[in-house]
């Protein structure tokens, strides 16, 4: 099974990507429909073999900051990073189906 972790800060994100190895980051923000889409995109990959062993990471514009944001370089919400031992494997921006995510996961994690 899946774990969720909402992230809360900056300082959290960093400590939850050193914590979790095989991590799934969902980059998202309030008022935005993909994003709503996506959700239901993970809750169906989340009940799937592919998603044993991967953490989940929430992490709000509104909660982290735009400048965060920026930093990473997002452009757009939703984006989904994929990370492996701390380091960025993968990006998928805008939305994406429950199959693309297990596709993602299972070359990239």
């Amino acid at each position: 099974m899946m774990q969720t972790i909402t992230v809360t800060s900056p300082e959290h994100y960093t400590a939850a990507l050193a914590a979790h190895p095989r991590a799934l980051v969902d980059f998202y923000k309030d008022n935005c429909p993909g994003c709503r889409m996506l959700d239901m995109s993970l809750d169906k990959f989340a009940a799937s073999d592919a998603a044993d062993g991967v953490a989940l990471l929430k992490v709000k514009l509104e909660v982290v900051g735009e400048e965060f944001f920026r930093d990473l370089g997002l452009r757009q919400t939703p984006t989904l990073a994929l990370y492996r031992d701390g380091s960025e494997v993968a990006r998928l921006p805008g939305f994406q189906s429950p199959a693309q995510v297990e596709t993602a996961v299972k070359s990239s994690l």
